[in-house]
């Protein structure tokens, strides 16, 4: 019994696990169909996206390739026409060319054809030429090699003494209008500029109130007056002369700072070396700035701008400096002005004429003695101070020591000359006059022909006295400009100098 339903049990569970199986199984198919359907479906679809967007995309390749195409054969169809066009203007130029070389061939023809003429009319005139010469050779009795010769000296004898007679208008001519014009242009410079002449001297008179006073100076066994010398560099010259002292000395400001310092301790009343010492330090330091001030004053005066500060205070001590009595200071103010207003007559730039003229002798107050002459060591100071350097080569050329560069500075040479030149300006001693007299006549006698030579109105004219027999009128003309153009060159004067050349024949005869 057990067994029997064991079995069905069994059979049972086996024939339940059957029909679940089947049904189960049925299911799972009908399921993995439907799946497999709608993946073919999809597939499908994705397969058919795909082909559109490969015929859009083979399309759009297919448009792009054609644009192409039909962009390179447009590229080529220019180019094709271009080389046509090449073509066309090659060929073009190829028969210019053609017909130029058949014209040119012609004209060479014919030019060849009047060349043969040419030279058979050339050898018929040099035929009649030589024909006609031995007829006048026979008929003059002389060659043509002598007949030319005897020509040229008659013509060059003539052309001498025309050039030289043109010579003398041209000279005159020049020498009118240089002169009208130079005159015009130096009075009218004179006239606006007002300057004061000053001649100084080497000495300084210290005027004090009675002699007693000289006692104190000189001091005892003459210890304050050596203190004060030793101090200032002045010779202190105590005398019979009745309430003065004299100060000696060729520097200056070296006298002033001696008087001033002699005053004040006059003034204080205490004179002794330790004081002297003291108060000449002192009255170094015043003087110093008040060499500034002078310059200063100096350039705003002027209208000078820029100025380097040494340069102001080598032109304030230009105010303790003379040159042949007349005060370097005032003769540099004057010079400046009398630059600037010439400048403007030439048209040139004032203010740079101006600065050259105040700074041309500023070489004339070294602080040590100098070796180079001012004019160079006046340029140098320039140049180093970063002046201009038309204004450095009119300092440096205002005495011909350098070559002149610009219009400025022959104007500084000149201004330079007048301001010297005025009446009273300058004092020249005795022996450098007659030297410039002397030298003056030795140089016009160095000309061949000069017999005498006189050096007459204070140096102003110079007369010649040449001889007849060597030269002849229109040569004395030319000896007249020569000596007055070597006087130029080589010598140093002041104002003008008329050189005058006689040259007269005497015919002496006695009646017995």
């Amino acid at each position: 019994m057990d067994a029997s339903i064991l079995i069905g049990l069994l059979a049972g569970i086996i024939v339940g696990g059957g029909v679940v199986y089947f049904i189960v199984n049925n299911k799972s198919n009908s399921k993995a169909a439907q799946i497999i359907k709608e993946a073919e479906e999809e597939a499908k679809q994705y397969k058919k996206r795909r082909e559109l967007e490969a015929k859009d995309k083979f399309f759009k390749l297919k448009q792009d390739h054609q644009q192409e195409i039909q962009k390179r054969e447009e590229a080529i169809n220019r180019k094709e026409n271009e080389i046509r066009k090449k073509d066309q203007s090659l060929s073009d130029r190829i028969d210019n060319h053609d017909r130029k070389i058949k014209e040119a061939e012609k004209i060479k023809k014919n030019l060849n054809e009047q060349l043969e003429i040419i030279n058979i009319k050339k050898a018929e005139i040099e035929k009649a030429h030589t024909n006609q010469v031995q007829q006048l050779e026979k008929i003059a009795g002389m060659t043509a090699e002598e007949a030319k010769k005897d020509l040229v000296a008659a013509l060059v004898d003539e052309a001498k003494t025309d050039a030289i007679s043109q010579i003398k208008l041209i000279v005159e001519e020049a020498k009118l209008k240089a002169n009208k014009e130079a005159k015009r242009m130096i009075l009218q410079t004179i006239q606006r500029t007002a300057a004061e002449q000053a001649i100084e001297n080497t000495v300084t008179v210290f005027n004090i109130d009675n002699d007693d006073i000289k006692g104190r100076i000189i001091g005892r066994e003459g210890r304050n007056i050596r203190a004060l010398e030793a101090a200032t560099g002045i010779e202190i010259i105590v005398d019979d002369t009745p309430e003065a002292v004299i100060l000696s000395g060729f520097d200056p400001v070296r006298r002033e700072i001696a008087r001033l310092s002699l005053h004040r301790l006059i003034t204080d009343g205490r004179i002794h070396p330790a004081r002297i010492e003291e108060v000449v330090g002192k009255t170094r330091k015043d003087v110093d700035n008040e060499i500034i001030e002078y310059g200063e004053r100096a350039v705003i005066d002027l209208g000078i701008n820029g100025l380097h500060p040494e340069l102001v205070r080598i032109v304030g001590r230009m105010r303790y400096r003379s040159s042949y009595g007349q005060n370097l200071l005032q003769h540099s103010r004057e010079v400046a002005n009398m630059c600037a207003i010439m400048a403007s007559e030439f048209g040139l730039d004032p203010k740079l004429a101006k600065r050259a003229g105040l700074l041309h002798d500023i070489g004339k107050v070294p602080d040590e003695d100098a070796e180079m002459p001012h004019a160079l060591l006046g340029m140098k100071w320039a140049e180093k101070y970063g002046e201009h350097p038309d204004v450095c080569n009119a300092i440096g050329a205002h005495h011909d020591e350098i070559e002149m560069t610009n219009l400025i500075s022959p104007i500084v040479q000149a201004c330079d000359a007048i301001s010297g030149s005025r009446p009273g300006a300058r004092r020249e001693d005795g022996e450098a006059y007659i030297k410039r007299l002397q030298d003056l006549e030795k140089l016009a006698l160095g000309f061949e022909g000069v017999e005498k030579a006189f050096a007459i109105q204070a140096g102003r004219e110079l007369r010649v006295i040449v001889d007849s027999d060597v030269l002849q009128d229109k040569q004395a003309d030319l000896l007249s400009l020569d000596i007055s153009q070597k006087i130029m060159k080589e010598m140093i004067y002041p104002g003008q100098i008329k050189v005058t050349v006689i040259r007269e024949r005497r015919a002496v005869n006695y009646a017995k």
